[in-house]
C-alpha cells in the first residue's frame, strides 16, 4: 500500500511477484470498507504499507484495529526498490504501491505494527513538549528585540518572564506612539511567556510521572531529564530489538562509518540515524563536560590521546549511547521479572526497528574497529 491523507493505492502481489490485482481507494469511511474488502478477498494475507510511522500510521492502525497483519516498510526501502525496479527515480503511485508489495515481500525483517501503546503517547507528549520549547525561544527572542528599544542595553541573553516583566516596569516611561506601541506588544509577549511557561512546567511534571510508571531509570543519568528519557523510550521502544550496543549505535547515528579504501583505514562521521536520539546524546554529552563526571574524565583521556576536541566529543556520544543502552537493558530485564516473577522466561520479539528493518551492522557499520568483544584467554602456564 502507498497511502496518503484521503486515498491509498495498493496492489496484490504473489510469492513470485505476480500482480494479482490492484485498485486506489479512498480513507474515508466508505473508501475503507472497499479497501479492506478488495483485500479479505485473499485469505493467506499481509499488508504492507509504507511509513506506518508517519503518513501511513492512520490507516495501518485500523488495519491491525480490524485484526489484519501489517508490516512496516520504510520510505528509503521502498525507494531503493523502486530505483532498481525500474531504473530511474520516477514515481507515481501505482509504481509506489509495487515497490512497497516487493519491499514487504523480500524483507524478512521488517516491523509488525503494533496498537498504539503507552511508548506512543509518550512520544506524543513529547514532541509536544519540544514544540513548547521551541515557540518560547521565538517568544523570549521577539521580547529582546522590543527591549533592546526599550531600555538601553536591552536585556541578558537567558530571560524569564518575572525578569523580563520587571525590566519593562522599570523601563523608562515610553514616548511617542513607536514606543507606548513596542511597550505594549512587549507586555503581551511578557504574558504569552509566563503562559507558555506554565506549559511547559506542567508537561514535564507529566513526563516525569510517565517515565517513571515505565520502570524507567534513565533520569539517574547525568544528563538525562524526563523529556530526553521520554524521547528515549518512545523513539526506542523496545531495547531488546538491538542485538548490542554497536546495534544500537549504528541506529542513532553515533557509531562512526568506515570509509577505508586499500591499505587507507579511516572512519568518518555518520550523518544517518535517528537525528532526534542523536541530539539527545549530544545534550547529555555537553552536560556531562559542565560538572565533574566520568564523562567527562573519558573526553579527557581522548584529549590525552591526541584527538582533536570534536572527536574527543564524538567518541563521548559514542561511549554515553552504550551506557545508555545498558541502562535501558537494564530496566526492561527487571520489568520482565516483574512481570513474570523469579525464573520467568523471555521469548522471541518481534520488534524492529521503528524506522526500518531490524537493525544489522555491516563491516562499515561497525561503532569501533576491531571485534565488539574480547574472549577472555587462557592461561596456559596457570593449567594443571
Amino acid at each position: 500500500m502507498d497511502p496518503h491523507k484521503r486515498s491509498a493505492t495498493i496492489e496484490v502481489i504473489d510469492a513470485r511477484e505476480r500482480v494479482l490485482a490492484r485498485g486506489r481507494y479512498g480513507t474515508d469511511t466508505d473508501g475503507y470498507a472497499q479497501l479492506l474488502a478488495a483485500g479479505r478477498r485473499f485469505p493467506d494475507r499481509i499488508w504492507a504499507v509504507e511509513g506506518c510511522a508517519g503518513i501511513g500510521r492512520h490507516i495501518a492502525q485500523r488495519l491491525v484495529a480490524d485484526g489484519e497483519t501489517v508490516l512496516d516498510v520504510p520510505a528509503k526501502l521502498s525507494a531503493r526498490v523502486r530505483v532498481f525496479d525500474t531504473g530511474q527515480g520516477r514515481k507515481t503511485d501505482p509504481v509506489d504501491a509495487h515497490s512497497v508489495a516487493v519491499a514487504g515481500l523480500r524483507s524478512p525483517a521488517l516491523r509488525r505494527v503494533k496498537i498504539d501503546d503507552a511508548t506512543v503517547a509518550l512520544r506524543l507528549l513529547v514532541d509536544r513538549r519540544d514544540e513548547l520549547g521551541r515557540t518560547r525561544t521565538e517568544t523570549v527572542n521577539r521580547i529582546h528585540q522590543l527591549l533592546l528599544e526599550l531600555i538601553p542595553g536591552g536585556a541578558k541573553k537567558f530571560l524569564s518572564h518575572a525578569q523580563a516583566s520587571y525590566l519593562l516596569r522599570t523601563a523608562p516611561a515610553p514616548v511617542g506612539i513607536a514606543a507606548q506601541t513596542r511597550h505594549h506588544l512587549a507586555g503581551e509577549l511578557i504574558d504569552e511567556l509566563t503562559a507558555i511557561d506554565a506549559k511547559i512546567k506542567a508537561a514535564d511534571q507529566q513526563l516525569r510521572r510517565l517515565v517513571t510508571a515505565a520502570g524507567s531509570s534513565l533520569t539517574d543519568l547525568n544528563g538525562i531529564g524526563p523529556s530526553t528519557a521520554a524521547r528515549l523510550i518512545g523513539d526506542v521502544g523496545d531495547i531488546n530489538r538491538f542485538a548490542t550496543a554497536a546495534h544500537f549505535a549504528s541506529w542513532n547515528g553515533t557509531a562512526p562509518i568506515e570509509a577505508s579504501s586499500g591499505d587507507q583505514k579511516r572512519h568518518r562521521l555518520s550523518r544517518a540515524g535517528n537525528r532526534r536520539i542523536n541530539r539527545v546524546l549530544h545534550i547529555m554529552a555537553v552536560v556531562q563536560l559542565r560538572h565533574d563526571t566520568p564523562g567527562r574524565a573519558y573526553y579527557r583521556r581522548r584529549l590525552a590521546e591526541g584527538k582533536t576536541t570534536m572527536e574527543a566529543l564524538r567518541a563521548l556520544k559514542r561511549h554515553l549511547s552504550d551506557v545508555v543502552y545498558k541502562r535501558m537493558v537494564n530496566d526492561a530485564k527487571r520489568a520482565r521479572i516483574n512481570a513474570t516473577g523469579p525464573g520467568g522466561q523471555t521469548g522471541a520479539t518481534l520488534h524492529s526497528s521503528a524506522d526500518g528493518p531490524i537493525p544489522t551492522v555491516a563491516s562499515s557499520d561497525k561503532s569501533q574497529p576491531g571485534p565488539a568483544t574480547r574472549k577472555r584467554r587462557t592461561n596456559l602456564a596457570a593449567t594443571p
